[in-house]
């Protein structure tokens, strides 16, 4: 708790010291900074921590990203969420008007085509609107996992290519994101992505069933093409690492289905939707720390998992003269985030989002849950709870 120890001043322990409150930024990251980060303040001081959790600015992620969807709503509740976010729960009394349910089906279709357009107009390239559009956008960092939606799609391929005949639903993996200018791993990471994007655009054997893009320059006008047009939100950070998150709340509102881990806000997205409207899957906080403690170790499972061994295998064998033996050794030898861990229980509930996004009805049902429950993530509320709990305004 030293603020200055050893000729270094601590700022943290500064910072803490001088505030009158402590928060984080969802429920999870608040617990960690009680129980491990700064358990020692906060058993002295008990009271100064406290929770706030982010949010969004809703208007603009909603309203001004996807006016498709806004007409929908308003046409559905009236303009009252536009000014009273809480508004937007009573979209959940249309949870079974199968013809509402068509409609919102209509504007995401609607919302894919323009975005396939746009992208074409951009870049040349050119996505299928009636594949599942797999997103995944946010910064680039190892914690984040890019590298284990890149691993399960080396995977996939490499099974339709043993198997060409097996039933597969067509998937459009799109990703966004920025790295560190120092960050190796991060920089080798994205050339991983744009590899896979290329074998496959090559391969006629798999190209109409797997689709990978890797937006340049993504930024948050890239991001508001995106959003309108995602149907699953890539939120896969090992438990324990992601602070909050708000792509998964932009996303959410937008109506994309959460596939991730009890990590960050995602925690707090799954007891809002309930256990049927989001896809979870992996180690919790507790099990991650667990299986450290116990000494993980990559290695056992690369020898022990069949489709591990061919996917790691595949980054120095099967990618061409550009092979990728730095991912291979960092999966391999340290694997700090736990990507192989993790790896069968991705590869599942990716599987059986496939099998779930067949049945329309039901993931418009899905979707329409998330759209409803999500005002705890605007902005408002965050800055109501500020007011309330820190800055203890009387009005």
């Amino acid at each position: 708790m030293a603020i200055v120890k050893n000729d270094k001043i601590h700022m943290a322990n500064l910072a803490i010291a001088g505030s009158h409150n402590v928060n984080g930024v969802s429920q999870l990251h608040s617990q960690i900074l009680k129980d491990d980060v700064f358990a020692s303040f906060s058993n002295a001081f008990p009271g100064k921590f406290i929770n706030v959790t982010n949010g969004i600015a809703s208007r603009r992620w909603l309203m001004q990203a996807n006016p498709g969807l806004t007409a929908l709503i308003t046409e559905a509740i009236g303009d009252g969420f536009k000014r009273d976010m809480n508004e937007i729960s009573k979209l959940n009394k249309f949870e079974n008007d199968e013809g509402f349910l068509k409609k919102m089906a209509e504007v995401k279709h609607r919302n894919k085509e323009d975005f396939c357009a746009w992208l074409t107009e951009q870049s040349g390239v050119v996505l299928n609107p009636d594949s599942i559009f797999d997103v995944h956008v946010k910064r680039l960092h190892e914690y984040k996992r890019q590298q284990l939606g890149a691993l399960d799609i080396i995977a996939s391929y490499l099974y339709l290519k043993d198997h060409p005949n097996a039933e597969f639903y067509p998937r459009s993996y799109i990703f966004g994101a920025k790295a560190a200018p120092g960050y190796f791993m991060a920089k080798q990471i994205i050339s991983l992505l744009c590899k896979l994007s290329e074998i496959i655009e090559k391969d006629p054997a798999v190209r109409n069933k797997i689709k990978v893009h890797f937006m340049e320059d993504y930024n948050v006008t890239k991001m508001e093409r995106i959003l309108p047009a995602s149907e699953i939100s890539e939120q896969i950070s090992l438990a324990g690492t992601e602070a909050s998150g708000t792509g998964n709340m932009k996303l959410m509102i937008n109506g994309a289905i959460t596939l991730g881990t009890l990590d960050g806000a995602n925690v707090e997205i799954h007891e809002a939707v309930g256990d049927e409207n989001i896809l979870i899957f992996g180690m919790t906080a507790e099990q991650v720390e667990a299986r450290r403690a116990a000494g993980y170790s990559p290695k056992a499972i690369y020898d022990k998992n069949h489709t591990v061994k061919r996917a790691v295998d595949a980054l120095i064998k099967d990618l061409g003269k550009d092979a990728f033996p730095d991912v291979n050794e960092m999966l391999m030898k340290t694997d700090y985030y736990m990507t192989l861990a993790d790896f069968d229980s991705y590869r599942k509930i990716r599987e059986l989002s496939a099998k779930m996004y067949q049945d329309t009805v039901r993931w418009q049902q899905m979707s329409l849950r998330n759209i409803a429950e999500s005002a705890i993530f605007c902005a408002d509320r965050s800055i109501r709870d500020y007011a309330q709990d820190i800055w203890r305004l009387s009005r």
